[in-house]
């Protein structure tokens, strides 16, 4: 992961043309350093979204931090087409080291690393970058206003978000991670890996992650520490997580407007309870 500073407001940066995918997970990742632009105290931080679970998804994140104020924007591509992406921001605001997952996470073989399995290396969610409205860890799984791929696999996203002073002074310990794969290549999310542990409505392919990306100071090639803290997101949202505590109240009701979004635009015909 190729990861710079900028001393100025930046506009994203053009995506790759191609990338070498290999077989295994992507671990690998360069760390650099970052600039505060001056005159106005703000850090921008650019950070490259490689590949999770063979997907092909790849992308560019710029994080600007003024105060609390966090500008992301995202430019991505090879996402499933015309799908939601579920995406945040994960890691640590307490000294927890976390980092994107590599293929040792799949404890169960099948291929897949799943967003339970995963969630051990790159921690809870700070951040749920939806589209408008509450981007608490509560949003994480809610797909309606998540972005959808455009018909050739594209996200551009671009949202301000209010953050908490404890990610705020963490930021360089936080990642970005995209959701959803199609390993089966038909082109929507379907039960042909399924359900998932996060929610049974939904299938494993529309929660499980496909690309991940490390901001500037978190630690490259290290196990994490402690496991995964649950309730240190943005102080203006506290709570369980819902990605760990998947039989919450909040999970279940962001579960049911999920999953009749999603079949909507998908077609599925699974039940809905």
């Amino acid at each position: 992961m190729a990861l710079r500073g900028t001393t100025r407001a930046a506009t994203l940066l053009s995506l790759p043309a191609a990338l070498c995918l290999v077989a295994a997970i992507p671990a690998a990742a360069h760390t650099g350093g970052h600039d505060s632009a001056p005159g106005n105290g703000s850090t921008t931080y650019q950070v490259d979204l490689e590949p999770l679970n063979d997907s092909k998804a790849t992308g560019t994140a710029m994080l600007t931090l003024n105060d609390r104020a966090l500008n992301v924007k995202i430019e991505a591509t090879g996402l499933v087409p015309g799908q939601p992406h579920a995406q945040h921001i994960h890691g640590s605001t307490d000294g927890h080291d976390f980092r994107c997952p590599d293929a040792s996470a799949d404890k169960n073989g099948d291929g897949i690393v799943t967003t339970a399995e995963g969630l051990p290396m790159y921690g809870d969610i700070n951040i749920s970058l939806t589209t408008k409205g509450d981007t608490s860890k509560g949003s994480g799984l809610d797909v309606a206003r998540m972005p959808v791929a455009d018909q050739d696999g594209k996200v551009s996203y671009e949202r301000t978000i209010e953050v908490s002073q404890q990610v705020a002074d963490h930021i360089k310990d936080l990642h970005v991670v995209q959701h959803g794969i199609d390993p089966n290549g038909n082109g929507k999310y379907d039960f042909s890996k399924g359900k998932s542990e996060l929610d049974p409505k939904l299938p494993q392919e529309a929660t499980a992650p496909a690309s991940c990306g490390m901001l500037a100071g978190a630690a490259v090639g290290s196990m994490p520490v402690g496991g995964v803290e649950t309730g240190s997101g943005p102080a203006e949202q506290g709570g369980t997580s819902v990605l760990v505590a998947s039989g919450s109240a909040a999970l279940l009701g962001a579960g049911a407007l999920s999953i009749v979004v999603w079949r909507r635009r998908s077609g599925s015909s699974a039940p809905v309870r």
